[in-house]
């Protein structure tokens, strides 16, 4: 870090002394032609090397700070390069003006001053030509592969070699090297395909991202504009259009903001689809959690009711129960009681009642028609088993064919979700009660104990510490590893749906599968695909589990990890010193059993440093509950280790634990919990 520090310094200082010098050796020269017999000390060549020097000065420094833009928070990228340096276009733009009254007013043409100003605007373009540069690398290499940055390190690597042509005052237009010239600019195009980090961009940020797409364009155009018509100025001592990086540099620039504007723009219209869907399917893993979250039927009422409306976009909506064959309602969106009473009256007299129905055109019914109601579209969801009606979903639009067949068959999904959860937490809740069930809940006790590591394998490059207990006689959590050869171990943590022996046995499948195929040393994504094949076979359909996998590797002195379903990853960076969370893709294991669940899991990579701290939970540490009812959350465990990432890791472990049982007060154990803290340690193995 302070490596870092002092050549940024540095680089920043050489780069102010060779704007310096470069403006100075200008100015002599133009007091030169203006009196032609002073002494003409401007050394030849002297400009190309000073402007080479300043421009390897403030690319590297922007190279160094790059390295700061961490995450994927890429509309702060954006605004960083608009805010950090697309505003100096701006500034290039009042220069010029100033320059252009002074002149008109005093009406005296000063080559001095010209020069100066055109200095000026020299160095505001290189700086927002670095900036952008490595500001675009960033976002290129975004889930990047080995092809991709071999490519692009050519690419910097050509580029800056254009320089050479600079520093020997060679004319990159010869017909020499016009055609390599031309090579790299087909170069810069492929590049400029490399832009995954748009698509994840939702609607609203893609808004605002045209924004400053649109600015950061117009700032090349100012610059380009500018020194264009400059360049036609017969009294300019030196000519920067000349200068060949220069112009390799901003087509790059203007071509990837300008490819990354079109790509945002014609992509704006799906955008909301795919918000639309990832809500869909983020809903339906939230209700398919809710055994394991320990929810009530009221709650998972409550999730279903939400997430229909968002689904389908309904403009009115009621929820209504079945207690005593009577109907209650429970939630009401923009309709009254009055309006409730008519519509029902009217289903009843059609003997519409208790069945799954649609009418996507009531003003076709002369019997909607006299209710003179607002909506033109109902769609009726009972929530019943083969045994069981529990109540009635009810969802109204007000345009015509409102519900599709994809938006029916999405609500259908929740239903049914919904179905299978009641019936699973009534059963649970009945077999409480039954004293057969204790007797397998000791079995489930004493193979959930067997599956869980006393100990871990201790080494001089990681310490690790763990803690795990469980809410009742059976839990749903669990964590093992896997000694993979001397420099690489697998770490995995999990969460399985559903209490008692079964998900004691659920847990034995999962340890069997975690250990019959890492033995063949796969990636934690792959790892993940194959273990949601495997467990679709065994599975019921209404369990499923909650993983993380993570591959420490200590030679490569990194670890990547995927999840699926699982709680993110807390992590603290010591070289950063900062602590954040791992925002990544994942859905849980067993709720989409077909192939389309590959599309679901996504595969992460992480350089580590010495002293940082990684730590690995399940739910019921962030979701523990105080008597005020209020959750611990992540922001509480994130401030616990902001505040002890200097420990050893089972004193951060310790820390982390006594906060959450004061926080949640003695005995009031809301959900099982496992946590783990990784500590990776200065001194590593000899190699």
């Amino acid at each position: 870090m302070l490596y870092r520090t002092n050549a940024k310094s540095l680089l920043v200082t050489t780069a102010i002394i060779s704007w310096v010098l470069l403006l100075l050796n200008i100015l002599i020269s133009v007091e030169a032609i203006d009196q032609p017999n002073a002494v003409k000390v401007s050394i030849p060549f002297v400009n190309n090397f000073l402007i080479v020097i300043f421009i390897i000065s403030v690319f590297l420094y922007q190279r160094l700070s790059s390295e700061n833009l961490k995450g994927i928070d890429f509309i702060g990228y954006l605004w960083h390069l608009f805010s950090k340096a697309g505003v100096a276009a701006y500034v290039s733009v009042a220069l010029y003006l100033g320059y252009k009254l002074i002149t008109n007013y005093t009406n005296i043409e000063s080559p001095s001053l010209l020069h100066f100003v055109y200095q000026i605007n020299f160095g505001l373009l290189v700086i927002f030509l670095a900036k952008a540069f490595y500001i675009w690398r960033q976002l290129l290499l975004y889930h990047k592969n080995k092809f991709l940055q071999i490519a692009w390190d050519w690419f910097e690597l050509l580029v800056f070699g254009t320089l050479l042509l600079t520093l020997l005052n060679f004319n990159y237009t010869s017909y020499i090297f016009l055609p390599l010239l031309a090579l790299l600019s087909f170069y810069v195009l492929f590049l400029c395909t490399n832009m995954k980090w748009v698509a994840y961009l939702t609607f609203n940020n893609k808004s605002r991202s045209l924004v400053l797409l649109g600015a950061i364009l117009l700032s090349c155009y100012i610059f380009v504009n500018f020194f264009q018509q400059m360049a036609d100025s017969p009294s300019l001592v030196i000519d920067y259009t000349d200068v060949g990086f220069l112009l390799l540099a901003m087509l790059f620039v203007g071509l990837y903001t300008l490819a990354a504007f079109l790509v945002s723009l014609f992509s704006l219209p799906t955008s909301s689809v795919f918000e639309q869907k990832s809500e869909d399917l983020l809903n339906f893993q939230r209700l398919s959690q809710s055994i394991q979250q320990g929810q009530s039927e009221a709650q998972v009422y409550d999730m279903l009711f939400e997430s229909t409306i968002k689904a389908s976009d309904a403009s009115a909506a009621w929820f209504e129960l079945i207690r005593n064959s009577e109907p209650q309602v429970t939630h009401l969106l923009s309709i009254n009681a009055e309006q409730i009473t008519r519509i029902r009256h009217l289903l009843l007299a059609y003997n519409i009642q208790n069945i799954d129905y649609i009418n996507n055109n009531l003003d076709r019914n002369p019997g909607f028609r006299d209710l003179t109601l607002p909506w033109k579209s109902l769609i009726i969801l009972p929530i019943k088993s083969k045994k069981h009606l529990s109540g009635n979903l009810y969802l109204l639009k007000d345009i015509e064919q409102g519900f599709d067949r994809e938006t029916v068959n999405v609500l259908r999904t929740f239903t049914s979700q919904t179905i299978l959860t009641i019936e699973n937490l009534r059963l649970v809740s009945e077999s409480l009660l039954n004293e057969r069930y204790k007797e397998e809940l000791k079995i489930a006790t004493q193979v959930q104990e067997s599956l869980i590591p006393k100990t871990f394998p201790t080494d001089s490059w990681f310490e690790i510490s763990t803690h795990a207990v469980a809410a009742k006689e059976v839990g749903g959590d669990f964590y093992d590893f896997l000694q993979l050869s001397e420099s690489r171990i697998a770490i995995i943590i999990g969460d399985v749906s559903g209490k008692g022996i079964s998900a004691a046995f659920h847990m034995a499948q999962m340890k069997g599968i975690f250990h019959g195929l890492m033995q063949q040393d796969m990636p934690p994504s792959e790892f993940m695909k194959q273990a949601n094949s495997a467990l679709s076979r065994c599975l019921e359909k209404t369990s499923f589990i909650t993983s993380a996998l993570y591959i420490i590797d200590y030679r490569m002195k990194g670890f990547m990890f995927a999840r699926a379903g699982h709680c993110h990853t807390l992590y603290y960076n010591s070289m950063m010193e900062d602590v954040f969370y791992f925002q990544t893709d994942g859905l849980g294991l067993g709720i989409i059993r077909d192939k389309s669940y590959n599309n679901h899991v996504r595969e992460m990579y992480y350089d580590y440093n010495p002293n940082d701290v990684m730590v690995i939970y399940t739910d019921g540490i962030v979701e523990a509950r105080s008597l005020e009812n209020e959750e611990y959350g992540e922001d509480r465990l994130k401030y616990m280790l902001t505040q002890t990432y200097h420990l050893e890791a089972e004193d951060i472990k310790c820390a982390i634990i006594n906060d959450l049982e004061e926080f949640t007060g003695p005995g009031n154990l809301y959900d099982d919990q496992t946590l783990l803290v990784i500590k990776f340690k200065p001194t590593q193995p000899n190699e």
